[in-house]
């Protein structure tokens, strides 16, 4: 049994088969998923899970180079925002880029897999870049 936070078997596969520069998204419930992009549907009911934790467990074994997120997240304050700022501030989620959420669905489009979460606080969605371990 793996010894890591990371238990769902897709999600697990996705992120060991990511290479650098790749685009893993954590989305909320209602985030659309392009077709011929690989959905991780993780969401089982409101809240359930929610997105901060989905993405710790990712962080867990994702090494992460830059990440993307809405502005519209800084206008609506969702509360997930005050643990990205965190994380950020941390380096956990290197460089932070930002883009309308109208751009960040666009880039949804060459994202290698969407996790969706039963987060329902409205933009609550981030692109993650993988990085390099060495």
């Amino acid at each position: 049994m793996k010894k890591t936070p990371l238990l769902n078997i897709a999600l697990s596969r996705v992120v060991a088969s990511l290479g650098h520069g790749d685009v893993l998204m954590i989305v909320d419930a209602g985030m659309p998923v392009p077709p011929g992009v690989e959905l991780i549907d993780l969401a089982v009911t409101h809240g359930i899970p929610d997105f901060v934790s989905v993405l710790n467990t990712v962080l867990a074994e994702m090494q992460v180079e830059s990440h993307i997120i809405a502005d519209e997240m800084h206008e609506k304050q969702p509360p997930a925002l005050i643990v990205l700022n965190e994380l950020n501030a941390a380096g956990l989620l290197g460089k932070q880029h930002l883009l309308s959420h109208e751009a960040l669905k666009q880039k949804s489009c060459r994202a290698r897999a969407i996790v969706r979460t039963g987060e329902c606080q409205p933009y609550t969605n981030i692109a993650l870049v993988a990085g390099v371990v060495f």
